[in-house]
């Protein structure tokens, strides 16, 4: 067998693969506590969009300041979009308090495509209508 030529077919195989493949990312949405309902209906919008993609959401509730004292109102805005998500995506863990942070991260829902169907050829006797005379 020739080298030269398993190295040139070696090389095309891996080139296709790289160029069939899809790279998950990771994308980030940051909140406040008092994020208004139309902000975040705008930033519930693109996570959709994101898990349609078959990325990974990464939620993130920021406190600052005296708002630290209301992790409650933090939990309670990613558990809501966790629960306006679940539909698209599936949070893999109940959101975290990591110092002034709280996030949690949502994982797209696997979607099986449909088997296709194969055509029939022009069979007559396959499910054409009866002739009438």
């Amino acid at each position: 067998m020739d080298y030269g030529q398993w190295q040139y077919e070696n090389k095309k195989r891996q080139h296709e693969a790289k160029r069939k493949q899809h790279i998950i990312q990771v994308k980030e949405l940051k909140f406040r506590p008092n994020t208004d309902d139309h902000d975040y209906d705008f930033k519930r919008n693109h996570a959709i969009r994101f898990l349609q993609e078959g990325n990974r959401v990464k939620a993130v509730v920021q406190f600052r300041g005296r708002e630290i004292a209301h992790t409650d109102l933090g939990k309670k805005l990613l558990l809501r979009f966790a629960a306006d998500l679940a539909q698209y995506g599936t949070p893999e863990a109940q959101p975290r308090l990591e110092g002034r942070n709280a996030h949690v991260l949502l994982s797209p829902i696997k979607v099986i495509p449909p088997p296709k169907e194969k055509h029939k050829a022009a069979d007559p006797a396959a499910g054409a209508p009866p002739v009438q005379e």
